[in-house]
């Protein structure tokens, strides 16, 4: 069988990925059925089911009741082994959203991330109702990290700034800039203040990071005046 190029963990050996892929490709199985795949003793397949448990890679899913005998317990996938398969759909979106702009049809894309935007306020509000401060920015930056941003508040001179250190839309905003405009604006929406970018991902920075806006310069006296 061969071994699934796809799956790239630190520290994981082949025949760990092989249990993985045979698992993806069963659903669910019994030892016994592992054990006739990839052809070790099943106290050695123990031991890689235990290390890929904790890892968070693999849970058991019950027993498989039938014949003579004790059950035979099942294992499966759990959704962070899952994950570890190559997926397409930030690529397909992507080539989605430049056909949409291609056909001339950007106002479909803007209808679709402003009721995004909408759902998403109302989502984090009933999370954020009665936080004010620091502890609704933290609350802004937990809700953003479940959206896939991974999001954390950081302290500097200039006070708090709410720093995004993934993208999980790259492969739209590749395309568009309406994915980081919305997000500019759930945030700003959450916050209830204007914020300024000071770092953008897709500019090259490691993390976009957004701080409250500097209010504007005090104008000097006699300036706009219209010469005599």
């Amino acid at each position: 069988m061969s071994t699934p190029e796809g799956i790239v963990v630190p520290g994981l050996g082949a025949t760990q990925r092989r249990l993985l892929e045979l698992l993806k490709r069963g659903g669910e199985c019994t030892l016994a059925r592992l054990e006739e795949e990839i052809r070790l003793n099943r106290e050695t397949l123990r031991i890689h089911l235990k290390s890929l448990a904790a890892q968070g890679l693999v849970e058991r899913a019950g027993v498989q009741r039938g014949g003579p005998g004790r059950p035979h317990v099942l294992y499966r996938l759990t959704a962070a082994g899952e994950a570890l398969f190559p997926r397409r759909e930030g690529e397909l979106l992507g080539e989605l959203a430049s056909f949409l702009l291609a056909e001339g049809r950007s106002d479909l894309l803007e209808e679709f991330f402003s009721d995004r935007l909408a759902r998403k306020r109302e989502e984090a509000e009933r999370q954020l109702a009665g936080l004010r401060g620091r502890a609704r920015l933290e609350r802004i930056a937990a809700f953003l990290s479940e959206e896939g941003f991974v999001a954390e508040v950081t302290d500097t001179v200039g006070g708090p700034r709410l720093r995004l250190s993934h993208c999980p839309l790259r492969g739209l905003v590749a395309v568009s800039d309406l994915p980081c405009r919305f997000e500019l604006a759930l945030i700003e929406a959450l916050a209830g203040d204007q914020l300024d970018r000071e770092a953008f991902i897709p500019e090259g920075s490691h993390a976009c990071v957004y701080a409250p806006a500097s209010p504007p310069a005090p104008r000097r006296r006699g300036a706009g005046r219209r010469p005599a």
